[in-house]
């Protein structure tokens, strides 16, 4: 018989930390905390399997499912010595969810578990406290109604607000037992009105209600929105935990709250944390309340910490996040609840964290000695660096500030504003940067948070969903902005007698909590520090070099600041576009001869020159890959009347013969045309000049540094050998005028593009006169798939939500097609070549996931954008060690 329910608590655990696949996260750490002597409130928890089943077979659950309900409920009760739906002593639960990874928010809850009209008198008698117990009642049936019955839940909220405004209370916790009576009574007939139902009294029906809403979740629009962003495949299912109730709004002497083993946003080693007395979780995250700091030494004025409200429960406290540290190794994510002073300890997770904060902590931990160097580069997310390698505001920049909140997430962003998640991701799909603002965030806004360069909420603390949610996507976020007022409906939000309509431009901060009204100058970051140590780690790890796309001097000198070992690609038509060469290029595309053409390239010569000659000074020795000319000629034309006319004008040239001769290099599908090797084959004197202009930078850096650079020339767009073939044979007789004029020898290779299918098939016969292979993933996607790029978004995001796609294949390659080609054409070529150089330069070379295909594959270097090479190097490393790289740093 699968057993499908492990209970945990109360001496009997029967799952562990490592079982997470199967019982969740939550239930896993659950189990692990009870066994290790901590104070967890006894429960059971429903496994990933029966959510895998639940969908499987129409919502329905495995037969005996049932039958181990009933058992793990029977332990619970006698832990505790209450029993469910009783009417003296009543057993009320805690119904959650709990995926193999954090979800924050995303799935659903349910609280007080067992109320109805009988037990909550029970509960009265034996708290002695009934507006706690009708405080408890409203909540549940606020919870259930909302979670289970799909009743919105500003009706409740508004029932809530009826009753203050008739009796004159400000605050909910100002609401006697008989006022609490009242809005249950008013919930209560709300929903009989909502779902033609009363609220449902037994306990077994609510039960089933809240696990099939909890597994129900996982397929709501916010946890698959959640789970497309962070790769989070829907297989895996959610388990449910079902956990006796404790209480932190029985009075003073209770509390709830959320804290880390350390800062979340710097990584300091400091326990930082927030909560509430009187109150119960949800009141923590969903910024209702506004929460109080965890020690003494971060309170402000007027606030109340818990070291001094509870000492007693915060020392336990302490002790708590000593024994969790050093048992998990990493930072952990704690939610407790404080009952008639004893701690209870619900949830344990490894935190969520800003990428300063995880480099901190990996580093710190490893210098304590609780982890070695290879597991501090394991611990850091690669794609996470991408916060560390922007711009911060700039100090000496002038800047209008109009409020401050918390610093919830930090780095800086500048957008217009809007109030809604939809339209910030609309916004966004426009290429436009935005501020989301919203009173608070709810997980129904992740897709909207998720497009936002920054977010600032007017509610919230440290621990709120905006909060947690953005750290662990790295956008920049100043929350709990109590001094700005937002008017939805007006679009508009104001501070001090300063308005910002929606589409003008805040400037956020999350760092200092600061916001500003218009934009604020940037500055770039400095790479240091933890940084430097761990990327020093990192390196000494790695197998695969890390490469730059980069064909300008800034883009140069970024990539070598980063840590780029060379160039993997250089697109010399980007050069072609400058205002100053453009004439010369149009005037070579326009002539009819061959003489005509070479007249212009002669005038282009120079800028090609010295376009090398910097990128060779800057590379110091390091290979720089040069593709020769790629795109077809219509791209450097003029396309519309007016332009046409004012270059004919500029050349000298008819009007009409412009036009003609555009009309004669227009192609229906130019991207499959006359480009790449088939214009050097065309148009021969083109690649002249271009191998010419790089022998001879070469050479005159060579005898300048005496550090001879190695140019790796690259041909694209090769189908077969005898295109290679034709077009280095140009290559090497240039080089060897080049070296007889100059008296001078560099050495150099000639290779080509991997982006063709068939050049992938045939890559032996290639290989054949080719010194390196560079897959340019992107046209071998295009081409593998019959997708173009440029067109592809408007479809592509739809076959990723309908799992037709399990990534983006321009984002991350296709192991199965694209992939599969690359590997074919490895092997082949290294048949024919065992020393054939192996890279790649698409965008897929700064993916991580992508990276640790190149790794398994046997690829020499990866290739990707300088703001990427960090993230590149990271990569390359986790992917040395997860094949079995030996760890050469300790």
């Amino acid at each position: 018989m699968t057993q499908w329910v492990y209970s945990f608590g109360a001496g009997r655990n029967e799952g562990r930390a490592d079982m997470r696949n199967l019982l969740g996260g939550k239930g896993a750490n659950l189990a692990e905390m009870a066994s290790i002597g901590l104070p967890v409130p006894p429960g059971f928890t429903i496994t990933t399997e029966v959510c895998t089943w639940y969908y499987q077979h129409e919502r329905q659950y495995p037969t005996d499912l049932e039958a181990q309900v009933q058992q793990g409920l029977a332990r619970i009760e006698e832990a505790v010595g209450n029993r469910f739906g009783d009417h003296h002593k009543p057993l009320l639960v805690s119904v959650r969810s709990g995926a193999r990874v954090s979800m924050p928010g995303m799935m659903d809850t349910v609280l007080n578990l067992g109320l109805n009209d009988a037990t909550v008198e029970g509960l009265v008698t034996a708290s002695g406290d009934a507006r706690f117990a009708w405080d408890s009642y409203r909540r549940f049936i606020q919870m259930y109604g909302s979670v289970v019955l799909g009743v919105d839940h500003h009706r409740f909220e508004e029932i809530i607000e009826h009753v203050k405004l008739d009796t004159g209370k400000i605050e909910d916790t100002e609401l006697t037992a008989s006022e609490w009576h009242r809005v249950v009574d008013g919930y209560k007939e709300m929903v009989r009105e909502v779902t033609g139902k009363p609220f449902p009294q037994d306990p077994w029906e609510q039960l089933w209600g809240a696990v099939g809403a909890v597994f129900g979740s996982w397929m709501n629009q916010r946890a698959v929105t959640y789970r497309r962003l962070h790769d989070i495949p829907a297989e895996w299912g959610t388990a449910v935990n079902v956990q006796a109730m404790v209480f932190g709004n029985m009075g003073e002497d209770c509390a709830t709250g959320v804290c880390f083993t350390r800062d979340p946003s710097t990584g300091e080693d400091i326990f930082y944390g927030e909560y509430l007395i009187n109150a119960q979780g949800e009141d923590v995250v969903a910024g209702i309340r506004t929460p109080q700091p965890m020690s003494e030494a971060r309170a402000k004025p007027g606030e109340r910490s818990m070291e001094k409200a509870m000492p007693a429960a915060y020392a336990e406290l302490v002790k708590v996040r000593e024994t969790l540290e050093r048992h998990y190794r990493d930072m952990q994510d704690i939610e407790f609840t404080v009952q008639s002073n004893k701690l209870y300890m619900l949830q344990t997770r490894n935190g969520k964290r800003t990428a300063a904060a995880s480099l901190k902590i990996a580093v710190d931990m490893a210098r304590e000695g609780l982890i070695d160097h290879s597991e501090a580069v394991k611990r850091v997310n690669p794609a996470a660096l991408d916060q560390l390698l922007h711009p911060t505001l700039d100090p000496k920049a002038p800047r209008k500030l109009l409020a401050k909140g918390l610093p919830a997430s930090p780095g800086a962003a500048s957008g217009i504003v809007v109030f809604s998640a939809d339209e910030a991701e609309a916004r966004a799909q426009k290429g436009e940067s935005v501020i989301l603002v919203r009173i608070e965030t709810s997980p129904e806004d992740i897709h909207g948070m998720h497009a936002a360069k920054g977010i600032l909420t007017t509610r919230g603390g440290m621990t709120s969903h905006a909060a947690v949610v953005a750290r662990g996507m790295g956008r920049p976020c100043v929350a709990g902005c109590g001094g700005v007022s937002v008017d939805y409906n007006n679009q508009v939000l104001s501070s001090g007698g300063v308005q910002v309509r929606g589409g003008e431009v805040l400037t956020i901060d999350g760092g200092t909590g600061e916001v500003f009204v218009g934009p604020v100058a940037m500055v770039e970051p400095q790479l240091s520090g933890d940084f430097a140590t761990l990327m020093g780690w990192a390196d000494q790890v790695r197998r695969l070099k890390v490469r730059a796309n980069a064909e300008t001097p800034l883009d140069a000198e970024t990539a070598r600041k980063f840590g780029a070992e060379g160039i993997g690609l250089c697109r010399t038509e980007h050069m072609f576009f400058d205002p100053e060469r453009i004439g010369a290029v149009r005037q070579m595309i326009m002539a009819e001869t061959e003489a005509g053409r070479r007249i212009a390239l002669a005038r282009l010569l120079p800028f090609q020159r010295q376009d090398f000659i910097d990128l060779f000074r800057i590379m110091a020795g390091l290979p720089v890959t040069i593709r020769l000319l790629d795109p077809p000629l219509h791209e450097f034309l003029p396309h519309t009347d007016y332009e046409i006319a004012e270059v004919a004008t500029s050349l000298g040239a008819n009007v009409d013969e412009m036009r003609r001769r555009a009309q004669e290099l227009s192609e229906a599908n130019p991207m499959l045309g006359h480009r790449g090797c088939r214009l050097g084959i065309s148009f021969p004197e083109i690649y002249e000049m271009q191998a010419r202009a790089i022998f001879e930078a070469a050479c005159a850096i060579g005898k300048e540094t005496h550090k001879a650079p190695h140019p790796e020339i690259m041909i694209p767009l090769v189908a077969t050998r005898r295109e290679l073939e034709i077009t280095r044979a140009q290559i090497d007789r240039v080089a060897q005028e080049v070296f007889a004029e100059t008296g001078y020898h560099v050495d150099y290779s000639v290779g080509t593009m991997i982006e063709l299918p068939r050049a992938a098939l045939t890559a032996d016969a290639i290989a054949e006169s080719a010194d390196f292979f560079s897959f340019g993933t992107n046209d071998l996607t295009q081409t593998t798939f019959g997708l173009s790029r440029d067109d592809a978004g408007k479809f592509l995001p739809l076959y990723v939500e309908k799992g037709i796609f399990p990534k983006d294949p321009f984002v991350s390659i296709d192991p199965d097609g694209v992939g599969a080609l690359v590997q074919i054409a490895s092997e082949k070529g290294r048949r024919v070549k065992p020393a054939l150089k192996l890279g790649i330069c698409g965008e897929h070379g700064g993916d991580p996931s992508s990276i640790a295909f190149c790794e398994s594959v046997g690829l020499d270097y990866v290739s990707c954008s300088p703001y990427r090479v960090p993230v590149a190097r990271l990569a390359a490393a986790q992917a040395a060690l997860a094949g079995g790289g030996t760890d050469r740093t300790a």
